[in-house]
């Protein structure tokens, strides 16, 4: 199933996310988690993990942050690489990166995870 991007909630949890604005992306994409079923919701719940990851990164929760990004990928990881308009193998690199600089204690020097589109959202 192709998610829609482009409205209502998915599209607000985006532009949050973007503008890292992680807390209200959660919210955002929670109320659409609770209407999918798999393996949609389960990709989606990999999305706001990695959301909830990034709050708590930015509130020094480091394992709070480590914990969810391990979540996270656990989820991810079973997703093709344009699951449902996103590019997922894109998305889990990232992930990749920030778990092994968080497990290792290292400062991160890489971006907030890339939640991009794998093909345009309306495919």
């Amino acid at each position: 199933m192709l998610l829609d991007w482009t409205t209502g909630g998915l599209a607000a949890g985006l532009a949050c996310y973007r503008n890292q604005e992680f807390f209200d992306a959660h919210e955002h994409w929670e109320n659409v988690w609770n209407e999918l079923i798999d393996p949609e919701r389960s990709f989606l719940q990999g999305l706001i993990q990695v959301t909830v990851a990034m709050h708590h990164y930015r509130r020094a929760n480091l394992t709070g942050a480590e914990r969810q990004l391990r979540r996270a990928l656990d989820r991810l990881e079973r997703c093709p690489g344009g699951f449902c308009g996103i590019d997922v193998a894109t998305l889990t690199a990232d992930v990749r990166q920030w778990l092994h600089a968080l497990e290792k204690g290292e400062a991160i020097s890489a971006a907030f995870p890339r939640i991009a589109f794998a093909r345009s959202p309306r495919e």
